[in-house]
This record gives C-alpha cells, sequence and structure tokens, in this order.
C-alpha cells in the first residue's frame, strides 16, 4: 500500500487568518500538509520529516522586540523554504536584512514585475510588461512592514513600485521569499507558484489524492478491526454517512448500521435515508 503521508510539507504558523488556506492549496496540489506553530523544536521537525517548510503569514510586525521567529534550524536543515508575507519578511531578517516599516502599505490588488524567472516563478506570466518584456502577475498584497535589504546571499526577484522587494529567492539554498499571498484566489497564478515549491523545488509526489486517501482508510479500518463486528450509529448526514460507505467498503457484512433519527431531519427525510442506504448498502 503507498504510504500517503510519505511526501509532506510542514506550513509553520504565525497567526495569520491564511494559514489554513496554505495548507489547503498544498492538499489540493496532492501533498500532505500540517500547520505547526511557529515555536516547534528541531526535534519535532525532524520527526515530521517535510520535504520542504512554509514560512506563513501574521498579523506582527518582525520589526518590534519580542514578535514571532522562526526556528533557526529551518535554515540549516537543507529543506527548501517559502516564505509568504510575514515568513519572508521574518526570513530576511533572521539571514542578515533588514525589514521596516512602509510608507505605503499595501492590502489588496497589486501588480509585481518578475525581474529573474526563478524556479518559483518559471514560465509564469499573467501580462508582459511593454518596456522591459518582462512577466508581470496579478496578486494579492496584504502588508505593512517591507524588506528593505535582502540577505547577501539572496537575489531580488520581483518588485512593485511601491514595494521594491516584493520576492527574493537564493536559489542555491532554494530558499523562497514572497511579500504577496499566493495562496488566495486573487493572485491569478498562486496555485501554480506553490505547485513550483511544493512538486518541483520540494520534489514532493502526489501521494494525497482522493482515491488514495479512501484505499488508506480502507486498509487502516481492515487492521484495526480484524474479523470482529462494528456498529454504527447513523444520521444520514455527511459525516455518518462517509463512514458508513468506508466501513462497508472496508469490511462488508461485519457492518451493522442502526438509523438514529436526530430530529432534525426533513419530512419522510428518515424513510429516506433508510431506503437508500439499504437499498445500496
Amino acid at each position: 500500500m503507498t504510504d500517503i503521508h510519505a511526501h509532506k510539507i510542514l506550513i509553520l504558523d504565525f497567526g495569520s487568518q491564511y494559514t489554513q488556506l496554505i495548507a489547503r492549496r498544498v492538499r489540493e496540489i496532492g501533498v500532505y500538509s500540517e500547520i505547526r506553530a511557529f515555536d516547534i523544536t528541531e526535534a519535532e521537525i525532524r520527526e515530521y520529516a517535510p520535504n520542504g517548510i512554509i514560512l506563513a503569514g501574521g498579523p506582527e510586525s518582525v520589526t518590534e522586540l519580542g514578535t514571532p521567529r522562526a526556528p533557526q534550524c529551518v535554515f540549516e536543515m537543507d529543506l527548501p523554504v517559502l516564505g509568504i508575507c510575514y515568513g519572508m519578511q521574518t526570513m530576511a531578517e533572521q539571514l542578515g536584512g533588514a525589514v521596516e516599516g512602509s510608507h505605503v502599505r499595501e492590502f489588496g490588488y497589486a501588480q509585481i514585475r518578475v525581474d529573474e524567472p526563478t524556479a518559483l516563478f518559471r514560465d509564469i506570466s499573467d501580462h508582459i510588461d511593454h518596456d522591459t518584456g518582462k512577466s508581470l502577475l496579478d496578486v494579492w498584497m496584504s502588508h505593512g512592514d517591507k524588506v528593505a535589504r535582502v540577505p547577501a546571499e539572496f537575489t531580488v526577484t520581483a518588485s512593485t513600485p511601491s514595494c521594491p522587494i516584493a520576492a527574493m529567492a537564493w536559489e542555491a539554498k532554494r530558499f523562497y521569499g514572497v511579500q504577496f499571498h499566493p495562496e488566495v484566489t486573487h493572485t491569478l497564478q498562486g496555485q501554480r507558484i506553490l505547485e513550483h515549491f511544493v512538486l518541483e523545488i520540494c520534489g514532493a509526489e502526489r501521494l494525497w489524492t482522493p482515491a488514495q486517501i479512501i484505499e488508506d482508510q480502507i486498509e487502516r479500518v481492515r487492521e484495526q478491526v480484524g474479523d470482529r463486528h462494528v456498529l454504527l450509529g447513523l444520521s444520514g448526514g455527511v459525516d455518518s454517512s462517509v463512514v458508513a460507505a468506508l466501513l462497508h467498503k472496508a469490511i462488508g457484512d461485519q457492518l451493522t448500521c442502526v438509523f438514529v433519527d436526530n430530529g432534525l431531519l426533513r419530512k419522510a427525510e428518515g424513510d429516506q435515508v433508510m431506503e437508500t442506504f439499504a437499498r445500496h448498502m
């Protein structure tokens, strides 16, 4: 059986409202992901054994004392790292760059110019800058601070008129930072950017797919149940219906479902639930 958790991405949370969305986007790519707090230990990271790490955004300012930082080991484990918004800023500050408050705070649509077509931005474009011939991307910004100076080994890979360092990269180390949010649909090429990071830069395989998740759950059920019988309270809602379908596929006649009318069904819906499951299962 395929180990659907063999390839995975670790997402470190700094308090952003979008962190859960990053995890969803990675899973939509077909790769398992988990969110952990920014103060995770090195031992916990090594135990998780990710293919790569994403530093999510956050509401605080890197310029203030006592605000969250990534574990320094993140940059010493020979793993690809993608910093998003606050994640990019703390990456820059921790590796020797500088972050400062911006006179122009950006919250909403922006258009970045790709100045260096790194692996993250390969073959991605929404428009072309007719003056320079460089790619332009429609993105979603949400930041008050900005990276004022990249660390020595980094290059500036994208910019806007009000944010000269909208993205940065140290390709030899596979470190990337973007000031915008690729996980939101307003960034039109955001999912392709994440695919480049997860699949190509991190080398993760698409193992977290619906078909393989089902097979994994079926095998886990068979291993846990063995030759025993299972009694399931079935209300007809999504949760219990999915459990019933998976259990039936896994153990067949070893499953007995008991319909539980919770009093919240529509008129005659209880009869419909019983008929549907009796007929098909």
